[in-house]
């Protein structure tokens, strides 16, 4: 049984930082591509970051590149989304995901198999 627990969200003022955790646990995590997604009120649920078992391939959506930077710690099972220049329009609930296949190109939420249950994040402007 697979089970994905974020953390780290919270309450952050525009142009601050913040930065989510993912610990899996219950699977072989070293085998998985990870990616975060984020979904907002309203809102479909939206591909940010993936990175590949190796930590040798991450792939973006424009709208983050730049400021948001995924990476993992085999050793530790966890994923982790450093966060940069918060803006209001990044709140949202944010969900790491996992997928055993080996491509980072996974945009779209059926790719992945696992998924947490989410940490908010707001960003006040």
């Amino acid at each position: 049984h697979v089970q994905l627990v974020e953390s780290g969200g919270g309450l952050v003022q525009a142009g601050g930082s913040l930065r989510l955790s993912c610990a899996v646990s219950g699977g072989a995590f070293s085998r998985y591509t990870m990616g975060w997604f984020r979904q907002a009120p309203g809102k479909e649920r939206d591909f940010l970051a993936a990175i590949n078992w190796s930590d040798r391939f991450t792939y973006y959506a424009d709208s983050v590149k730049g400021r948001f930077t995924i990476s993992r710690d085999n050793a530790q099972n966890s994923v982790y989304l450093q966060m940069n220049s918060l803006k209001p329009e990044d709140t949202a609930v944010y969900y790491c995901a996992a997928r055993l296949l080996t491509s980072v190109a996974a945009r779209h939420p059926g790719e992945y198999a696992y998924w947490g249950q989410g940490t908010q994040v707001t960003v006040s402007s």
